[in-house]
């Protein structure tokens, strides 16, 4: 059977410690399910009709997201092949709940993943984490993380195995 779950990202490395972590619980637990997971951010498109109009998805993501992110997830997806169908990354442009709440229901998520010490930051980035924690429509699930203050792979492929 296959699920649908979010996990909300910053598309940062340390956000893919929630990915990482999610599917150790789910192998750890047997889990027959495949999944289709969705990694998503909030982002503000603004106002200008310019921008609405000729901005694609693919722009944002060269802007928000790291060549190093889209390798280390590429390992996860290679390391769990027997959990995961696809992995999507995706973008929330809305701002509100409804807008959200149908979201959801358009792309079937059963379950979300957070981590409170994760934050969207940056230029366009808002956090969706309070959509996810008033949506009925799922299980929410928070995530702890421990990030370290002084890491030396902080920012590099390596730091998405090590284990803290």
């Amino acid at each position: 059977m296959t699920k649908t779950i979010l996990i909300a990202t910053d598309y940062s490395l340390e956000s893919l410690k929630v990915l990482k972590k999610v599917l150790q619980e789910k192998e750890a637990s047997e889990d027959q399910n495949r999944y289709n997971i969705l990694l998503v951010s909030g982002y503000d498109m603004g106002d200008s009709i310019r921008d609405l109009l000729f901005t694609t998805k693919n722009s944002i993501f060269n802007k928000i997201r790291s060549q190093e992110f889209c390798d280390a997830y590429g390992i996860i997806k290679n390391k769990y092949p027997h959990l995961i169908n696809r992995i999507v990354c995706d973008i929330f442009t809305g701002s509100f709940q409804r807008t959200f709440n149908n979201y959801v229901k358009a792309e079937q998520i059963e379950e979300a993943y957070y981590s409170s010490s994760i934050r969207s930051k940056g230029k366009g980035k808002f956090d969706i984490i309070p959509y996810i924690r008033k949506c009925n429509a799922f299980e929410a699930h928070e995530i702890i993380i421990d990030i370290p203050e002084r890491l030396p792979e902080r920012g590099r492929l390596a730091e998405i195995f090590v284990e803290v």
